[in-house]
């Protein structure tokens, strides 16, 4: 939709990503769209060398997230929310929206 604006596509399914679940690894996006992972390794170190993004570690894990210092914040939020609200449903659900739990956890099993 907007990949010609990004660069590419995987910057552009990233930023979206980012949008709906405020953060995220190179793994995770992997998995969920089925592309390679060096891709996504390779537009997350661009974007963070651009200011948009921050990463910080969890562990072993390098998880990335919006830069609240970056001074265009707001608007590239406002802009991808709008063009985020023109998605079709069925891509939202499949690829965006964060996974909802289907059933209840099991008794007495601990947190």
């Amino acid at each position: 939709m907007l990949e010609s604006l990004f660069g590419t596509p995987i910057i552009e399914k990233i930023l979206f990503f980012l949008i709906v679940n405020k953060k995220c690894y190179p793994s995770q996006l992997k998995e969920v769209f089925q592309n390679p992972l060096y891709s996504f390794q390779r537009a997350l170190g661009r974007l963070e060398k651009g200011g948009i993004l921050v990463s910080f570690r969890e562990g072993k894990t390098l998880i990335y997230q919006f830069n609240p210092r970056y001074p265009f914040l707001a608007e590239l939020e406002a802009f991808l929310q709008k063009a985020y609200s023109f998605f079709p449903e069925e891509i939202r659900e499949k690829y965006y929206e964060p996974i909802t739990r289907k059933r209840p956890r099991r008794q007495g099993k601990p947190l």
